[in-house]
């Protein structure tokens, strides 16, 4: 249920073991910049026609106000999650090379699906009963809640937490690589050069808009499968095991590698112009939108390079301007950072409520988004640094 975005990871205390011990600041900020960017996905999502919500509020909308929340939404989606993976996977090997195969799984587990399934359990069922409604059934909210974990609709409860699902399967699969490679007896493999060339980056574009292309052809992008779009795996994947590969190296520390500046521009002018390319075209032929989000067509092989290059111009162009513009803190930057998770985790009740008492106010969608987007993050944050992550054993896993 929702559009898909979570953070990294609610803590940098896995640092490479080989690192300056100097927190990496520029991380905390891009984090908590992309769960408010989390919380503008879903306020788009109640207001426009694209996505899912547990709560949608859909007053007709304008032509340019549904290209707007095409054209917003689709950007969001087409970068933030992958970035995530990748600096989320820049900080995975030391964590393993520090505790080892069983305490790496142990912490992955205590620190990604704990707080899943207390989502899934409590959070997402209280949400829907009390919050959006959207639990119809009779029979009060004990009923309701059997009913939900005996027919398996819990599987897909996850909400927006399906990304430490993700991440925690991801961690899996390299906890088990490494342990067969150690098992082998090979070494730490060499650090990654700081480089990127624009062959590597066409061939990483290329390689993710064609696997996407393959994965759509059976189960079209927005179509999921237990609450995850398999359409959008190998985007995240990908970004994951780049991250794994620059792991070793100094790539975060030291920003932006040689040409990356360019090849970020490069990627997102491509991708503006494809962009105006597809909103034409869906335009004048509206029966093809819906092609591209799957199938054995050209318009779903575009859209797949369009996000692509979203992908790989964004997370380039937003790595290195925090790392050279905001790698500092102040008290507000300390405070949203440290909140982050905790917001992501409970921020979809707080966001409702909000939504709900809007409902009687009158403005165009985008306005209504931007409004709710605020009102959510201001009470969110709030309410986590000053209630929710006081809580004793929350506090463990926030």
């Amino acid at each position: 249920m929702g559009s898909p975005g979570t953070p990294v990871e609610h803590t940098q205390q896995e640092v490479r073991e080989d690192a300056a011990p100097r927190r990496l600041l520029f991380i905390d900020n891009l984090r908590w910049s992309m769960i408010i960017l989390v919380l503008s996905m879903h306020a788009s999502d109640t207001y426009s026609p694209f996505g899912g919500w547990y709560y949608t509020d859909r007053p007709p909308l304008s032509q340019g106000e549904l290209i707007f929340f095409a054209t917003w939404q689709s950007f969001l989606q087409g970068f933030f999650m992958a970035l995530l993976f990748f600096v989320a996977a820049c900080f995975t090997p030391a964590s393993y090379d520090r505790k080892g195969p069983a305490s790496f799984l142990r912490d992955r587990f205590i620190r990604l699906m704990v707080p899943t399934l207390l989502y899934v359990f409590a959070i997402g069922p209280l949400t829907e009963y009390y919050v959006s409604r959207s639990w119809t059934g009779g029979g009060g909210f004990v009923r309701q809640w059997l009913e939900h974990l005996i027919d398996g609709e819990w599987m897909s409860g996850t909400g927006p937490m399906w990304f430490c699902v993700v991440l925690f399967g991801f961690s899996l699969f390299y906890a088990g690589g490494r342990w067969v490679r150690d098992r082998l007896g090979a070494g730490r493999p060499p650090a990654i050069k700081a480089s990127i060339s624009p062959t590597e980056c066409v061939a990483f574009i290329l390689t993710m808009a064609v696997l996407a292309f393959v994965v759509r052809i059976v189960v079209r992008s927005d179509r999921s499968i237990l609450n995850v779009h398999p359409g959008d795996l190998p985007q995240y994947f990908l970004t994951f095991a780049a991250g794994i590969l620059l792991a070793r190296g100094t790539w975060l520390e030291d920003g932006l590698a040689r040409g990356a500046p360019v090849l970020a521009v490069g990627s997102l002018a491509s991708a503006a112009g494809l962009w105006i390319f597809m909103v034409e075209w869906g335009s004048r032929f509206p029966a093809d939108v819906a092609r591209m989000s799957g199938g054995f067509n050209p318009l779903s092989a575009l859209k797949c390079l369009w996000e692509a290059l979203v992908c790989v111009g964004m997370s380039l162009l937003l790595l290195g301007l925090y790392r050279r513009r905001f790698d500092s803190q102040g008290p507000l930057a300390r405070l949203l950072s440290e909140n982050a998770f905790a917001v992501y985790l409970f921020h979809p009740p707080i966001l409702i409520v909000i939504a709900i008492l809007m409902h009687g106010f009158s403005a165009p969608g985008p306005w209504k988004a931007a409004l709710l987007t605020v009102l959510a993050a201001v009470a969110s944050f709030s309410l986590c640094h000053l209630v929710l992550r006081q809580v004793p054993y929350l506090r463990r896993v926030l």
